[in-house]
């Protein structure tokens, strides 16, 4: 009705309540917005706890997101990276990514940490090591549209963008759902898979 986007909505009341440069208040602050007034599809405090176990147990130099939304896990995985680390996060929706580039910087992240890639997945994986300098992932969070899932992850293989031992995570590979990635990554013979179980978000 007001012709205002939520998640522009939601940023707005960051800017009132978050501690600029202060990343955990704002993801907290993201959290009192999406339990209290409205709910947006962002990793949430559940899953986020798994996302940054993961970070620490890996420590990875070069992590890739595909799905920026309104840069909640983008800040996520950026306060778990080791000193000198590089985040590189891809979103298609150019409105959701002006929302997500300040909150990245809100949250302190400046672009030789974080690069934020407006584009189609399937576009901007392919020119990942040439146009923006990442040689290979050693860590990627998934958590764009489910049906890409499959369909990038070969992507990523074809392109030689994953790193030895490199550890791919996708959100909600059960529920809404994301049947054919699952089964090529348990069946393909390329990777160890592991479910981690967790509610819904909010």
């Amino acid at each position: 009705l007001t012709g205002v986007l939520r998640e522009q909505r939601a940023f707005q009341y960051l800017l009132a309540h978050a501690i600029p440069g202060d990343p955990r208040h704002v993801l907290q602050t993201f959290d009192q917005w999406c339990y209290r007034c409205e709910h947006l599809s962002c990793v949430g405090p559940v899953k986020g706890r798994i996302v940054e176990r993961l970070l620490e147990e890996r420590a990875p130099l070069r992590v890739l997101e595909l799905g920026t939304y309104c840069g909640y896990g983008t800040v996520l995985l950026a306060q778990g990276l080791p000193p000198g680390a590089r985040l590189y996060t891809v979103e298609v929706d150019s409105r959701h990514a002006a929302v997500a580039e300040k909150v990245i910087r809100l949250a302190g992240f400046d672009e030789q940490t974080v690069e934020l890639i407006v584009g189609p997945s399937e576009e901007v994986i392919p020119r990942l090591r040439e146009k923006h300098g990442l040689m290979k992932a050693d860590f990627v969070f998934m958590d764009h549209w489910k049906r890409c899932y499959l369909r990038d992850l070969q992507l990523l293989e074809s392109h030689q963008l994953l790193a030895e031992g490199a550890t791919v995570l996708a959100d909600n590979v059960l529920f809404p759902g994301a049947p054919h990635f699952l089964q090529y990554a348990k069946t393909c013979g390329k990777y160890r898979c592991k479910v981690h179980r967790a509610s819904l978000e909010y």
